[in-house]
């Protein structure tokens, strides 16, 4: 198997077949869209409830935009974009609407 290529298989469960599609980088396949810092609003579809960047079996990102990706959230936290702890994502109701009163 090419290197960089998840592998799809055959899957059965109570009698259902169904076949696993390979997940596809969202940056790949977006060839305009990049990484900011400061879209504080894409970036957090890749923070979990509990204030951790997710990892790449859940964001679906290639390894390249994986390590794009947890530098931007990184960098945003920092300039306080992004929440570093839970208690600010349940005070706000959620990540990227700080700041939007």
């Amino acid at each position: 198997m090419p290197r960089g290529e998840r592998k799809t298989g055959v899957v059965r469960r109570g009698g259902q077949r169904f076949i696993l599609k390979p997940k596809v980088c969202f940056f790949c396949r977006g060839k305009g869209k990049e990484i900011d810092y400061k879209d504080v609003s894409t970036l957090g579809r890749y923070i979990t409830d509990r204030g951790r960047i997710a990892t790449r079996r859940q964001t679906g990102a290639c390894a390249k935009h994986q390590r794009r990706l947890a530098l931007a959230i990184k960098r945003a936290r920092h300039l306080a974009l992004l929440p570093f702890a839970p208690v600010h994502i349940r005070k706000t109701g959620g990540v990227g609407l700080l700041g939007r009163a």
